[in-house]
């Protein structure tokens, strides 16, 4: 089964990681979106970015099939990821992105997993530190062959 990433959206807007990677141009939380996208942070898994507060008056902010988003209107963000979990029909499914203490104890006190905001926003370099990782450890066939004979004398004397 697939993950769902549950994302405080402005713990991640108001973390320097993600100044370095953004661009000033756009409404901040549009461009939060933006970068979930183009890095792809949650692979191929949907997501629920939820946000403090009402949408901006400037500018609808608005999700799509992968990325759903939610404003927390009276409440506060941190309550609204807790109410997400806590109705979520497995918990061990979902990835709280957050750095703050209380939300990321509550969410593992439920049974979800948790990323710190640095995680979750460089994992796209670590994804593709492990791919460049992986293409240097391909072998040839021959060389494949060879371990394998190597392997049978040892397991099959």
């Amino acid at each position: 089964m697939s993950l769902v990433y549950v994302i405080d959206g402005y713990n991640i807007i108001h973390h320097p990681a993600f100044s370095k990677s953004s661009n000033k141009v756009r409404i901040p939380p549009q461009e939060l979106l933006r970068l979930i996208r183009t890095k792809r942070l949650c692979g191929k898994n949907r997501a629920t970015v939820v946000f403090d507060g009402y949408p901006p008056a400037q500018e609808a902010v608005h999700g799509d099939d992968e990325i759903g988003v939610v404003f927390s209107k009276d409440h506060s963000a941190d309550e609204k990821i807790k109410i997400l979990v806590e109705r979520a029909r497995n918990p061990k499914n979902i990835v709280v992105v957050s750095d703050d203490n209380e939300v990321k104890f509550i969410a593992k006190a439920l049974g979800a997993k948790v990323l710190g905001v640095e995680q979750f926003i460089s994992q796209e370099q670590k994804s593709r530190a492990k791919a460049k990782e992986t293409a240097e450890i391909e072998l040839t066939y021959s060389q494949m062959e060879a371990i394998n004979k190597e392997l049978r004398k040892i397991w099959l004397k």
